[in-house]
């Protein structure tokens, strides 16, 4: 294949394709932190049904295929949708595949961060909780002073692997119609019957992405650690 091929999809590549990778990975992430935020305070709570909840979410979740979820929700999740809406009356919707790829990216993580919230919270040491409570802290100060500021220090590791884990998975979204980086390379190594340049390119883009996911990733966990080094 030709440079000057390879030049003229490229710009396509990024502008488009990484891109979109980029956006879905973003919405998604902060979709799974907001469920697994809520699946660790429900797997911590005192109620039964909001720990009988969240455990079967958990175990769903991390026992079903990321691929076979992606489908289900997406296919299965617009089925639904629309079978409810016509018994309304009302008309049959078409679900976006960008809000379905980030809703099913972000469902499926969200299982995966709410572990990685319920065991850094459990690695917070009982005594200063209770010594917040003691001085009169209510759920939402302590949460801020206390439990927000060492949660984050301890769930980093984890973290960074579901983020690094939960970037490759947006490949999956190619599979439902959304023109990331894996469907345009797909769609471009079709048509110039060259499949692994463009393949070979979009690992590198991965790559890159996953190296600065790490320098950020590193500097974050010095960051919150500093006063463990001081101590």
């Amino acid at each position: 294949m030709s440079f000057e091929k390879l030049t003229e999809y490229f710009p396509l590549l990024i502008g488009q394709g990484l891109v979109l990778t980029l956006q879905v990975a973003l919405s998604s992430l902060a979709l799974a932190v907001l469920l697994g935020l809520l699946g660790a305070w429900g797997k911590l709570s005192g109620s039964k049904a909001a720990r009988k909840i969240a455990g079967t979410y958990t175990t769903l979740i991390r026992g079903v295929p990321d691929i076979v979820l992606l489908l289900l929700l997406f296919f299965g999740g617009q089925r639904v949708a629309n079978n409810l809406v016509e018994a309304l009356g009302w008309q049959r919707l078409e679900i976006d595949a960008f809000a379905a790829g980030v809703f099913a990216i972000g469902f499926i993580f969200g299982a995966y961060m709410t572990e990685t919230f319920r065991g850094a919270i459990l690695a917070i040491p009982r005594g200063q909780i209770e010594a917040g409570i003691a001085c009169g802290m209510g759920p939402a100060l302590l949460f801020r002073r206390i439990v927000l500021p060492q949660m984050i220090r301890y769930a980093l590791p984890s973290f960074g692997n579901n983020w690094l884990v939960l970037i490759k998975s947006t490949a999956l979204i190619s599979i439902i119609g959304l023109q990331d980086m894996v469907y345009l390379a797909n769609a471009f190594g079709k048509s110039t019957r060259e499949p692994f340049t463009f393949l070979f390119v979009v690992a590198i883009l991965f790559l890159a992405i996953t190296a600065v996911s790490n320098l950020i990733l590193g500097w974050l966990e010095r960051r919150y650690s500093i006063g463990v080094r001081r101590a």
